[in-house]
C-alpha cells in the first residue's frame, strides 16, 4: 500500500490524476520486490477550476463527487481509491463497498462519516470497529483505523494528500525498514507503466 501511495504521490507532482486506481491495476513481482500501477487509460491532468468527467473509476471505487456527478474534483480522487482498497485489506472484504446502486453507495459512505449523525436518521452511523472480526483483527490498529477515517470521508476536501498519507503513523514501521535498508521517504524511484504517450508531450 505504500508503493503505491509513493505512485500516486509522484503522479499527482507531474499534475496527472490516475482516475481508475483498483486491485486489477496493480501489479506486484514478488521475486524482484517491484510494484507497478498501470493502466492510465483514464488518466488526465488536473486543471484547478476545470470541469473533468465523472465516467471514470471502477464501480466500487468511485469516491462520492463521482456518484453525485460533481465534476470539479481534483487528486483526492485517487485518495478515495487508495482508501477503498486499504479497507479492503484490512477488514477482509474485497470489494469494500459493494452496493446495488450509487444511491446505496452513497449512502454507505455518508455512514461511515461522523458528521452525517444528525441527519441520517434510520441509517445510523457504523464505526470503523464493527467490521473487525476474529479472522481480520490481527490486521486492525488504532492507526490503520485513523488512517481509514481520513482518506474515507464524504467530503473530498477533508482528504489526506499523498504526502500527508506518507507521514502517517500507519507507515512508520514500513518508513522505519525502508530507511534502515537505505531508502527515504520522499525517495523517487517509483516504477509508472504503460502512462499513455500523449502524458508526456507536455513536460
Amino acid at each position: 500500500m505504500y508503493e503505491i501511495l509513493k505512485a500516486l504521490d509522484y503522479c499527482h507532482s507531474m499534475g496527472i490524476m490516475h482516475r481508475d486506481v483498483k486491485p486489477h491495476n496493480v501489479i506486484i513481482n514478488r521475486e524482484h520486490r517491484k510494484l507497478r500501477l498501470i493502466d492510465w487509460g483514464l488518466a488526465e491532468f488536473y486543471h484547478p477550476g476545470q470541469e473533468h468527467n465523472v465516467r471514470v473509476a471502477s464501480r466500487y471505487f468511485k469516491g462520492p463527487e463521482l456518484l453525485v456527478d460533481y465534476q470539479m474534483y481534483d487528486y483526492s480522487l485517487d485518495m478515495w481509491s487508495l482508501g477503498c482498497m486499504l479497507a479492503s485489506v484490512i477488514f477482509r472484504k474485497e470489494p469494500f463497498f459493494h452496493e446495488h446502486d450509487n444511491y446505496d453507495q452513497l449512502v454507505r459512505t455518508a455512514k461511515l462519516d461522523p458528521c452525517f449523525n444528525d441527519i441520517l436518521g434510520r441509517h445510523s452511523r457504523k464505526r470503523w470497529e464493527c467490521f473487525v472480526h476474529s479472522e481480520n483483527q490481527h490486521l486492525v490498529s488504532p492507526e490503520a483505523l485513523d488512517f481509514l477515517d481520513k482518506l474515507l470521508r464524504y467530503d473530498h476536501q477533508s482528504w489526506l494528500t499523498t504526502r500527508e498519507a506518507v507521514e502517517h503513523p500507519y507507515f512508520y514501521t514500513v518508513v522505519k525498514d525502508q530507511t534502515r535498508m537505505g531508502s527515504s521517504i520522499i525517495k523517487k524511484k517509483i516504477i509508472i507503466a504503460c502512462i499513455p504517450f500523449f502524458l508526456f508531450l507536455f513536460f
